[in-house]
């Protein structure tokens, strides 16, 4: 992942918690507004934060959006390791995004992906940190499957990094689908069909 550079001084705990607290509400209100319809004074009242702390932690709003992204992609690795580590952990990757994309009803699209579009062309060290997420999203779910394979219950002329490139690029299509016609159903077919293909079943 990109992170941010190393010759900044290090956060006490209380600090580390109003950094997170910022870049926690900017998460969602960029998500809900996007990343031009959303201020750093929207972030800071929604942050409860005072000027000076949320300065002090982001002095400009490029730095606010690149926080935003590592959290994003963070979150959404995490998120995959956790179901993959699971009994059945394919099975319980496939439940865990078709009923997240159930309970959004097709609204807002993907936290990360939903970024590409607003400033993968105007930013290109927003569009680094994006393309890094997906890297770290991709690296999760091949290293779910990877079990699966070993079982003998993946083909073994599938390669677990490609299956995994063609399943996150099947979430974003589905996902785009789900937000047009507000409804996840294109996502859940998609993402049933792919695996049944994929594993045989």
């Amino acid at each position: 992942m990109v992170t941010e550079t190393s010759d900044r001084p290090k956060l006490t705990p209380k600090g580390a918690r109003t950094r997170a607290r910022i870049v926690e509400a900017a998460a969602a209100l960029i998500h809900q507004r996007g990343v031009a319809g959303t201020t750093l004074e929207n972030v800071k009242a929604a942050a409860e934060v005072s000027g000076s702390q949320m300065y002090h932690y982001f002095p400009d709003k490029n730095e606010l959006v690149q926080a935003v992204i590592e959290y994003q992609a963070e979150s959404i690795v995490n998120r995959q390791r956790h179901a993959f580590s699971r009994a059945n952990g394919v099975e319980a990757w496939q439940k865990m995004v078709i009923t997240a994309a159930k309970r959004a009803k097709g609204k807002g699209g993907c936290q990360l992906g939903s970024l590409v579009g607003q400033l993968a062309e105007s930013d290109p060290e927003a569009r680094a940190f994006i393309a890094s997420g997906f890297d770290q999203w991709t690296a999760a779910i091949a290293d779910g499957l990877r079990p699966r394979q070993a079982e003998g219950k993946l083909p073994s002329d599938i390669d677990p990094d490609d299956l995994a490139t063609t399943l996150l690029a099947t979430l974003q299509g589905g996902l785009v689908l789900a937000q047009v016609q507000r409804s996840p159903r294109p996502f859940e077919t998609a993402v049933n069909t792919l695996l049944a293909l994929a594993t045989g079943g």
